[in-house]
């Protein structure tokens, strides 16, 4: 893996989107060259704008045709989105990274009741990005809804804050309706002007903060109970439905070229690669980061290290890259 203080040569890089992901057919849609610490950053052009939709992202590196496989997902502006902090409001434990913490009872059924009322789920954590494989699956085997995740960028001592400041920007886009966490997160949802009745903390009641938000003391079960209830998830109205789809992340990938690839393919020459485009390359066992901007204005809210392919089990969604548009929100996922 390379780290932020990594050094490496500057690379060329070839970027193709499947822009009608059914087709099957990869589009170049240009090339960029790395920074020294492995990252590059692309704008699409005007005329080469995507509608809403899911799309695969494949980079090919010129020298040695290995390659980085992403998806760009592009949703409408406005999107309703519900949060879920995973650190200390999923696990009975304090952490994630045992072998295999226990889940709070009902908490896959509560995400999963707003992913039925076509909410995009979004998960944080204030964990840095190199942790991402095995928090993502811990998701996958406890069989959560699909969603995405959101990681901090490289180790910090003020987690929150970076959490905060995702979420703010994120917040210039879609809707966030209601938002989960521990007593920590409070001040985090407090600074995107949630209403106390739309940030539900788990765990015991704690007099002070009681005003400031709506206590799970009972638990998910009891608070499932009640949003069914109450019907407070209601099914949102508009075309602003959620594009990753329903599901689990224990599910197979919803695109074939996203799954593993159980050995190594051979690498090829440069001309043969340019024949036969992003095809058989082999993936690449480096970490890089890679950011996709429009012209308009434009906020890079969250950049994610793409991790080896040769990494843990498969998993449908992993934690990106986010890139902020006036009339869509634009997230970059890579393969678990």
């Amino acid at each position: 893996l390379h780290w932020p203080l990594d050094t490496e040569k500057t690379e060329a890089v070839d970027i193709y989107i499947m822009a009608q992901p059914l087709s099957g057919k990869w589009v170049h849609y240009g090339t960029e060259v790395t920074s020294g610490s492995g990252r590059l950053s692309y704008t699409l052009a005007e005329e080469k704008m995507l509608g809403i939709g899911m799309y695969p992202v494949r980079m090919v590196v010129r020298g040695d045709h290995t390659y980085a496989e992403c998806f760009l997902t592009v949703v409408a502006k406005a999107t309703p989105c519900v949060v879920f902090s995973i650190d200390g409001s999923f696990t009975a434990s304090v952490s994630i990274m045992g072998s295999d913490p226990k889940v709070r009872a009902g908490a896959v059924d509560v995400v999963r009741h707003w992913q039925d009322s076509s909410f995009m789920i979004i998960y944080v954590t204030g964990r840095p990005d190199m942790q991402k494989h095995r928090v993502v699956a811990w998701l996958t085997q406890h069989n959560f809804p699909h969603g995405i995740v959101s990681f901090c960028d490289g180790l910090t001592h003020d987690p929150l804050r970076q959490k905060a400041a995702f979420l703010q920007g994120l917040q210039q886009e879609v809707t966030i309706v209601a938002a989960y966490g521990s007593t920590k997160d409070i001040s985090v949802y407090s600074s995107l002007g949630l209403p106390p009745t739309q940030i539900h903390i788990v765990g015991r009641a704690v007099k002070k903060l009681q005003s400031q938000c709506q206590f799970l003391s009972d638990g998910y079960v009891a608070h499932l109970a009640q949003l069914e209830a109450a019907s407070l998830a209601h099914s949102p109205k508009g075309t602003t439905r959620p594009t990753l789809g329903k599901g689990s992340y224990g599910c197979p990938a919803p695109v074939d070229f996203l799954r593993k690839q159980s050995q190594l393919l051979r690498s090829r020459g440069q001309s043969q690669a340019e024949r036969e485009g992003p095809g058989n390359a082999q993936p690449r066992a480096k970490t890089r980061s890679v950011s996709v901007r429009y012209p308009s204005r434009t906020s890079t809210v969250k950049a994610e290290r793409l991790a080896p392919a040769s990494g843990p089990a498969q998993s449908c969604l992993c934690p990106g890259l986010w890139v902020l548009h006036e009339t869509a929100l634009v997230h970059l996922l890579c393969p678990g």
